[in-house]
């Protein structure tokens, strides 16, 4: 049941990131997933169920991608630049009206992605920059609760493909110039020097 259940999700998950949430019907969805109706209804109550689990199992993957990043990196401007290109790839091509779609028709999905972004986010951001700081990788002046909490209102900001300047570029594009941004203000002499040997071969 909980093999067939994460299949589901994950064809759902690039269903949404392709078309968008709104738009789809359950009958779409289970037509696109060659499966019948019925049987989709063994796994999830109605559509709010499923965009709240695919969410909920998106939210899960995130935290695991970030653990096991962060015990590779070597350091943390290395580990920065892995999540971003991890990020970046997946993506890329987002639907530019999923974040409208959880707001206005998808509250609960919408305040666990809040949720997400505010802590989970939020400290994974902390937690790097006073690595980097440590390791000298990053500039010894900054606070990082300040800079974490700008960080991750900026990455909100920039999910509002509403905004007709951000409608020229996919997310991919977008996620990585704000990522070049970020990293070339915190970083230290040191960190710059990494940055640049680096950045191309990771936002490229």
């Amino acid at each position: 049941m909980d093999l067939k259940l994460n299949a589901i999700l994950e064809q759902a998950a690039k269903l949404f990131m392709k078309y968008g949430i709104k738009s789809l019907t359950m009958d779409d969805i289970a037509n696109e997933l060659k499966v019948s109706k019925k049987t989709l209804y063994l796994f999830v109550t109605d559509k709010q169920d499923l965009v709240l689990k695919t969410l909920e199992k998106y939210c899960n993957e995130d935290k695991q991608m970030v653990a096991e990043i962060q015990k590779q990196a070597g350091n943390a401007m290395e580990e920065c630049l892995m999540i971003t290109k991890h990020v970046k790839q997946k993506f890329a091509s987002i639907h530019p009206s999923i974040h409208y779609d959880l707001e206005k028709y998808y509250p609960e999905a919408w305040q666990m992605m809040n949720n997400h972004q505010l802590h989970f986010v939020f400290d994974a951001v902390k937690s790097n920059l006073e690595k980097g700081m440590a390791e000298g990788y990053y500039r010894e002046d900054l606070n990082p609760e300040i800079i974490a909490r700008a960080f991750v209102t900026k990455v909100y900001a920039m999910t509002d493909r509403t905004d007709p300047v951000l409608q020229k570029y996919d997310f991919g594009t977008i996620y990585a110039e704000l990522m070049r941004y970020h990293l070339r203000g915190i970083a230290s002499e040191k960190g710059h020097k990494q940055l640049n040997s680096k950045l191309k071969s990771f936002l490229s």
